[in-house]
């Protein structure tokens, strides 16, 4: 569960924390040898605590160094300044005109909550220097609050790093969670695509794995040509995948029963293509199989970012005998081959089916 403080919150305790050292400044102004230098402190240390505490849409948690460096020569001038118009020997002591050790405090906690913690400490280590000169006695750090000012720095600072650990763990949990995720997605995937293919393998080749056991294999010529038909029809659903659809697999099964060897490649290029526009290519990809007289069709998709999907390739031999021998074959080692042949083909058959249909409506 995510809990999230109200941004308006921390900065209204410390604007009243802030407000309270100023009053008590206000109620001690008649202590001080002289009032004027404790009013332009008081004016200059609400003017900067409203700057550094200012909200903004685009503010960030970490402090500007400019307004660290403005905020930390603020702690030093009031020591500076209201220390020089107390008498650190004053009988019955200076009460709440030592309002500046508690509002340098307070303003270097506000600079440490916003991750500028070298120039809080710089200015709390300032605060406890010059007290030291100031009153000569160490043992006025207590007496002064300067002790607690240095305490709620450092709890700001034990805090703050706190935070950011925690942050940097969630943030790895987030992304260890999402990398969980897309795997378990992946693997998914990876057994739907699997189970589907062998249901598909199953529906294609079943029948014709009963009739060889029921002939203990002995087949017909026409039978065990139909075998190597349906080896191609299997090797397209690995090598063909969102190429194929029914009407696409009907027509390369017709296709290669007329003796035309067809090559199918999904390169992964429409893996992107809407439902939509994945059915309009294959029914244009299924229209062009069916009008092709080619030997030979070499089908494959385009690579992403082109404006057309599939490209079809048809490829007539002067050698219509050969052709025709080895068009139920569709091995490795005879595309290899059919490779190697492919210089003396020539093409019948040039079909680039576009990606949009809008690029479709272009043409038209």
């Amino acid at each position: 569960m995510n809990v999230r403080l109200p941004r308006w919150l921390p900065i209204g305790l410390a604007a009243l924390f802030s407000l309270y050292h100023l009053l008590l400044a206000a109620v001690s102004i008649s202590t001080p040898r002289d009032p004027i230098p404790i009013i332009g402190c008081m004016a200059l240390y609400a003017a900067v605590t409203a700057i550094v505490l200012f909200p903004t849409k685009t503010r960030t948690l970490t402090m500007p160094v400019w307004m660290a460096s403005l905020a930390l020569a603020v702690a030093v001038i009031l020591p500076l300044v209201v220390g020089s118009q107390l008498s650190p020997l004053r009988h019955g002591g200076n009460g709440y005109a030592t309002w500046y050790v508690a509002a340098v405090g307070t303003l270097m906690v506000i600079v440490s909550t916003r991750r500028r913690h070298g120039f809080a400490w710089f200015g709390v280590a300032f605060l406890v220097v010059h007290t030291i000169i100031w009153s000569g006695d160490p043992a006025d750090l207590a007496n002064l609050g300067v002790i607690g000012s240095v305490s709620w720095v450092a709890i700001s600072h034990a805090l703050q790093a706190t935070l950011a650990r925690a942050s940097r763990d969630t943030r790895e949990f987030i992304r260890a969670e999402q990398e969980a995720a897309d795997w378990q997605a992946a693997q998914e995937a990876h057994v739907n695509e699997r189970q589907f293919r062998l249901l598909q393998t199953g529906r294609t080749a079943r029948p014709m794995l009963q009739r060889i056991v029921a002939t203990g294999g002995d087949l017909t010529p026409e039978e065990r040509q139909e075998c190597l038909h349906l080896e191609g029809a299997i090797r397209d659903e690995i090598r063909g995948r969102r190429l194929l659809s029914d009407d696409v697999r009907k027509e390369v099964m017709a296709a290669r029963r007329r003796g035309t060897i067809v090559s199918l490649l999904d390169e992964g290029g429409i893996d992107d293509l809407a439902d939509g526009e994945l059915d309009r290519v294959h029914a244009a990809l299924a229209d062009a199989i069916r009008d092709s007289v080619a030997d030979r069709l070499i089908i494959r998709t385009v690579a992403a970012g082109s404006e057309y999907a599939v490209t079809v390739v048809g490829l007539s031999s002067e050698d219509m005998e050969s052709s025709a021998l080895g068009s139920g074959n569709t091995s490795s080692s005879d595309d290899d081959e059919d490779d190697e042949d492919d210089d003396e083909d020539e093409v019948s058959l040039w079909l680039q089916i576009p990606r949009s249909s809008s690029v479709v409506a272009e043409f038209d």
